[in-house]
């Protein structure tokens, strides 16, 4: 279709894509049949589209159009939708979009859900909005020296619009981007252009402890030393924030950093970071339900850089069903592999004798360590290092064979080295906690091969409007 005139069809929408927008099949002139994406559609609209590109097997419709409207169309809340890259079913009931993500986990572990598999409906997020506790936004001007600080535009290679709400997240966020949007106004400071690698502002990322109301923003910046900002302008950065966002409440603190991410052709990114103000952390606490029906409090300090869950009311749901659908004993040896700042470790260690944390990140084994500290555990190490190098040393003694090992790892799930680890430690019992269905299934295929057999799957949404949902299975050699 490259070298073809710009083609209009009508296109009525039946289904929804992996990436969530609606998609159709169009009968072309010659009467063959082709499918057609359209974004930010669902089942039962009927529109007209620009055809503009063809993507796995499946062609891009631009809404030229909206012919009919589904009846399960509800009207969306943010005034960026349908241009935000962020959201994707503002425009759409939250039970029906429950009823979406639950069949998609149905579909994908389809070839392993076996007449002894205990399914668990989906575990929703009340409410559906304000749920986030982390926003990355990105500097960004054009042409004309327009400024623009947000999130990208759905369909762009990296264009920006300027946010002026969000949903998702609490409203102190829109107020910190406001302020800065002025103090970048007025500073004359360039947004910074990658492939020229000139101006300075890169991104600025909120975060918050939602259970403590700490707030932390971070500015990065680019390392190219003839963009450095000036003292003076970091001066007035301090004190817009400080103005627009700092808590009036004295136990709340904020946090405000520099990040420098430096390039160089051939070389690794280096970043360095540098606190201008307040902590050099922001603290968050989860109150874990437990088995038992009492209620435990654990607090946690988490640096700017390290990961932690971005929805802090569905990680509480999220873990305290892991660890109910694990059923571990007070005798069990858990690893937990790949564990970050050691979180689900950490809310696991009360059930069992003994918690070993593998993280390769020395940011997280930092902030691992101090949270074991901070909530007085005796039973919960972090080993620092790779799991390949460190497992087998760990397997020679028999007196640290896990019988329990919890995995949650990023989006692209395990690589087959990681994979054949697991499968090294022959643990009876396997908690896999994934925010990414299709990577999970593809895993599943290569433990279910190596001996194990899925137990339960419990899906949780941690990320209404969106597309995205986590989901736990339980395996059992």
């Amino acid at each position: 279709m490259a070298n073809q005139q710009p083609r209009v069809a009508q296109v009525h929408i039946t289904e929804f894509s992996k990436e969530g927008h609606g998609y159709g099949r169009w009968q072309r002139p010659d009467g063959t049949w082709i499918k057609i994406e359209v974004p930010f559609s669902i089942p039962g609209d009927h529109v007209e589209v620009l055809l503009y590109k063809r993507r796995k097997g499946m062609y891009q419709g631009k809404p030229q159009e909206w012919l009919q409207l589904s009846p399960q169309r509800i009207t969306p809340l943010c005034q960026h939708f349908g241009s935000c890259g962020g959201c994707r079913w503002q425009q759409m009931a939250y039970e029906d979009q429950l009823k979406q993500k639950e069949q998609w986990i149905r579909q994908y572990l389809q070839p392993y859900l076996h007449e002894n598999v205990k399914w668990h409906p989906i575990i929703p997020c009340s409410p559906p909005w304000y749920y986030r506790n982390k926003m990355e936004l990105t500097f960004s001007s054009d042409k004309a020296g327009q400024r623009y600080l947000g999130l990208i535009l759905y369909g762009t290679r990296g264009h920006v619009f300027q946010m002026k709400e969000c949903d998702l997240t609490q409203p102190w966020v829109v107020e910190a981007v406001q302020a800065v949007s002025r103090w970048w106004e007025s500073s004359g400071i360039e947004a910074y252009h990658s492939g020229q690698d000139k101006g300075a502002l890169r991104t600025l990322t909120l975060r918050e402890g939602q259970r403590t109301g700490d707030r932390l923003v971070m500015l990065t910046v680019s390392g190219n030393p003839a963009y450095a900002i000036s003292r003076q302008h970091l001066q007035q950065f301090i004190a817009v924030l400080r103005e627009a966002i700092e808590p009036r409440v004295e136990e709340q603190k904020l946090s405000i950093f520099l990040r420098i991410q430096q390039i160089a052709k051939g070389k690794p990114t280096q970043f360095y970071e540098m606190l201008l103000y307040g902590p050099d952390h922001f603290r968050e606490v989860i109150y874990l339900n437990n088995p038992a029906g009492d209620i435990k409090t654990l607090q946690f300090r988490i640096s700017p850089t390290a990961f932690f869950q971005p929805n802090t009311q569905q990680a509480e749901q999220l873990y305290a069903r892991a660890i109910q659908l694990t059923q571990a004993s007070a005798d069990d040896l858990v690893y937990d592999l790949y564990c970050g700042t050691g979180t689900l470790g950490i809310c696991m260690a009360q059930h069992v004798k003994r918690v070993i944390g593998i993280e390769l990140t020395p940011e997280s084994v930092l902030d691992a360590r101090e949270n074991i500290k901070l909530n007085q555990l005796e039973n919960v190490t972090i080993q620092k290092g790779d799991v390949g190098q460190l497992l087998p040393v760990l397997l020679k003694d028999n007196q640290q064979r896990p019988d329990v090992v919890m995995v949650d790892p990023p989006r692209a799930g395990l690589d087959a080295k990681a994979l054949q680890h697991l499968l090294d430690c022959q643990a009876p019992k396997l908690t896999y906690i994934s925010c990414n269905p299709i990577s999970q299934a593809a895993n599943l295929e290569v433990l279910i091969k190596g001996g194990y057999r899925v137990q339960a799957v419990q899906p949780v949404d941690q990320f209404p409007q969106t597309v995205h949902v986590e989901n736990i299975v339980i395996l059992t050699r």
